[in-house]
């Protein structure tokens, strides 16, 4: 059964059986990942194009190693070397490709709203791999399928999430993920990172992280973004640590299992502690695995992928 849909916009529109059967495909594709031939024929014939308007290590990578794995034919575009510095326009862009035979374009974009425009205008597969300040759904969904691989499940377990969540595409859709599927949100930062009326969402407000952490089953730190200090919005990086940065000693106030999470890249010392960071409650690593698995379920389901199971037999 694929997805009853033809691309991947944003968890907010995504239904609770919709998530539940990515996370389920992508168990079968991290099987394939654990191998030592880490490639099936699954894909074969198919175009997968990564349309990156923004920097990205880890989400272009995991994409182009997902396409790869599955025998998919996997290209990368760099904006800065594309027709797109000469005055292209998006809609152009994707029409060009689509006519060179893309069957899936994935797309990060700092206009929010960009992977929607280009959806309207292609018949191939859109993924959004992050646009603007609205969404980043593929890493909600990994970190859902992270948190579910190792409690076992997501509903009613106690999920903070620390950082900047006024600006953070990763904060939002999680947020829409996790409540989606009965976890209870909770969002600790500064009053000036915290988005007004952010409860209407479904979400307990914090802006002490003692009571924020108080018995959380996870904790996921987002990255601080230096700009937000440049613009005022917290007195000085060092103060935020202070206050904000998650320490051994404030981890405490967690479940003794609790897990530990990070979107990536890691500001060690100023987010987060190094001794936490490397320490045995973080799933930071398995989650960069977890994200090919994720995308490789993605790819699979919507170019109409049947039994996942098949794919790993």
């Amino acid at each position: 059964m694929g997805l009853n849909r033809k691309d991947l916009l944003g968890i907010r529109d995504l239904s609770v059986e919709e998530i539940g059967l990515i996370l389920e495909t992508a168990e079968p594709m991290k099987d394939i990942i654990r191998r030592q031939i880490k490639k099936v024929p699954t894909l074969r014939g198919k175009a997968v194009i990564n349309l990156f308007y923004e920097p990205s290590t880890r989400t272009r990578t995991s994409f182009e190693l997902a396409g790869k794995y599955m025998s998919a034919d996997t290209i990368n575009i760099s904006t800065s070397a594309s027709s797109v510095v000469k005055g292209e326009t998006l809609k152009d862009t994707g029409k060009t490709l689509e006519v060179m035979g893309a069957d899936v374009v994935v797309i990060r974009h700092s206009a929010s709203g960009a992977p929607h425009i280009l959806a309207k205008h292609l018949t191939a597969s859109v993924i959004n791999a992050g646009d603007g300040f609205h969404e980043h759904p593929t890493q909600a969904l990994l970190d859902m399928f992270t948190i579910k691989e190792q409690k076992g499940r997501i509903e009613g377990l106690k999920v903070a999430i620390v950082g900047d969540i006024m600006f953070s595409r990763v904060a939002r859709s999680n947020i829409w993920g996790l409540t989606k599927m009965g976890a209870e949100v909770r969002v600790i930062a500064p009053a000036t990172l915290l988005p007004p009326e952010i409860e209407k969402l479904g979400v307990k407000a914090f802006t002490s992280i003692e009571e924020g952490l108080c018995e959380a089953d996870v904790v996921m730190v987002l990255r601080i973004q230096m700009e937000r200090q440049q613009n005022g919005l917290f007195p000085t990086i060092r103060e935020y640590s202070r206050l904000y940065g998650v320490t051994a000693e404030r981890l405490k106030l967690a479940h003794p299992d609790s897990l530990v999470m990070h979107p990536g890249p890691m500001n060690r010392g100023i987010e987060i502690a190094p001794d936490v960071a490397d320490g045995l409650q973080a799933v930071i690593n398995e989650q960069v695995t977890n994200g090919v698995a994720v995308r490789m379920a993605l790819l699979y389901l919507l170019t109409g992928g049947g039994n996942p199971h098949d794919t790993v037999n």
